[in-house]
């Protein structure tokens, strides 16, 4: 008995979470620029699977960070929804990945506009008591320049000053989901 020369479906879709579980954690670390080799590796899968599925970094970098900006939008859509709870969401990520402060900062590439154009909707769609949404964009590009530090806590440290000087609210620092 021979195995078939194609992957079956499951096989596709599982090397493709895998893919992108990898490239979370990968760009996270090491930013945009990570090589796409080390993805591969982190997968447990070849390079011929990562480059079928995701022919280069941009669109490994999109499939990842869309993931990101689901989950803001989700915690945007609970109908308790406030902005301190999203923005706990959104500080969350900053202070995990790299890559995802590349994107926040509302960069002038097509596929960042596109994920930063949805994370503004999600935010316009909460109650905002004294900032509109203009200046939590603003502000969140601010927070993002001023996360630093080795370590996690060290970068959520200087996330929470920044947003105390700023005089913004934010929520718990959690996934959100």
């Amino acid at each position: 008995m021979t195995s078939p020369a194609n992957p079956t479906r499951s096989d596709a879709v599982r090397n493709r979470d895998l893919l992108v579980a990898a490239g979370r954690e990968v760009l996270a670390e090491q930013g945009l620029d990570a090589p796409m080799s080390a993805v591969a590796k982190r997968a447990g899968v070849g390079q011929g699977t990562l480059y079928r599925h995701f022919p280069d970094r941009l669109t490994l970098a999109t499939a990842v960070l869309e993931e990101n900006v689901r989950d803001i939008e989700q915690v945007a859509a609970r109908p308790e929804a406030t902005l301190a709870d999203v923005l706990g969401v959104v500080t969350w990520q900053m202070i995990r990945s790299t890559a995802f402060v590349g994107i926040i900062r509302l960069g002038g590439e097509a596929h960042s506009r596109h994920l930063a154009d949805r994370v503004r909707t999600a935010l316009d769609g909460l109650p905002k008591e004294t900032h509109g949404t203009d200046d939590i964009v603003l502000a969140v590009a601010m927070v993002s320049g001023a996360v630093y530090g080795q370590t996690l806590e060290a970068r959520e440290a200087a996330a929470r000053r920044a947003w105390r000087l700023l005089g913004i609210e934010i929520g718990p620092v959690t996934s959100g989901v």
